[in-house]
């Protein structure tokens, strides 16, 4: 099954900063271009770290107002503390810039994407080669786009990968039907094994919001299944084996 590659949405036109940009020229770029973070680049163009607004903003709340009393510091116990506290003391890119950056390669799926920001609470993956140089970057808002594809888009891919290529089936023996991105399967099946695979399968394919179950099956062969981790990490050597055994 064909997934959509980060290298086919990222921005290869990516506003970057040196680890010794002075800090209002951090906020100049990123106010001029209308972006929300940006990554810092060494003399080799290997991401080194990431700026968002929220390090500036630390920065600037760290600052007292005109009459005010400087606030109190906090402990430093933790790294998180530690780091907040050089952030706040920041006059340059190197010390504002959150680190080690989290990076993903050209050829990694938009879900594998979403997962990595998902986890690590961020907005945005710098993009990398081989040699950990710098080819683009990818945001939340190219992740998204993934959900924007047709209905029908959707319905066709379905059938061709999961009915069609990976069950063997008929392209009409399972009903297909799509509205705003959420698969209906309806239909009846030879083996209750396959319905998992079927229904796993189509929530991998981009663009899909959610699954509805409506699928049948003749045999019961509960016994035969793969584990739920198995499944999990369903590959194609086990849908291949699943093929042989039909044949």
């Amino acid at each position: 099954m064909k997934h959509t590659q980060i290298g086919t949405v990222m921005v290869s036109d990516v506003i970057t900063a040196r680890a010794d940009t002075g800090f209002k020229e951090v906020a100049r770029l990123l106010g001029e271009n209308r972006i929300s973070g940006l990554p810092v680049v060494d003399d080799d163009d290997k991401v080194i770290g990431v700026i968002s607004e929220t390090d500036l903003i630390l920065h600037q709340a760290a600052e007292p107002l005109p009459g005010e009393r400087a606030p109190r510091r906090r402990p430093l116990f933790t790294r998180v503390a530690r780091a907040s506290a050089v952030k706040e003391r920041a006059e340059t890119a190197g010390a504002l810039m959150s680190t080690p950056a989290v990076t993903v390669r050209a050829e990694e799926t938009i879900a594998a994407a979403a997962r990595t920001m998902a986890q690590q609470h961020i907005e945005r993956l710098p993009v990398v080669d081989e040699e950990d140089r710098l080819v683009g970057i990818v945001t939340r808002r190219e992740v998204l786009r993934v959900f924007l594809r047709p209905d029908e888009d959707l319905r066709r891919e379905v059938i061709r990968e999961v009915i069609v290529g990976a069950l063997s089936l008929a392209p009409r023996s399972i009903d297909v039907s799509v509205g705003d991105g959420v698969v209906t399967l309806k239909g009846g099946l030879e083996r209750l094994s396959e319905k998992p695979i079927a229904l796993h399968l189509t929530r991998r394919v981009d663009g899909v919001v959610a699954v509805v179950d409506r699928l049948t099956y003749r045999m019961d062969d509960s016994h035969l299944q793969p584990t739920e981790q198995a499944l999990h990490g369903i590959g194609e050597q086990w849908l291949h084996t699943r093929k042989d055994k039909r044949s």
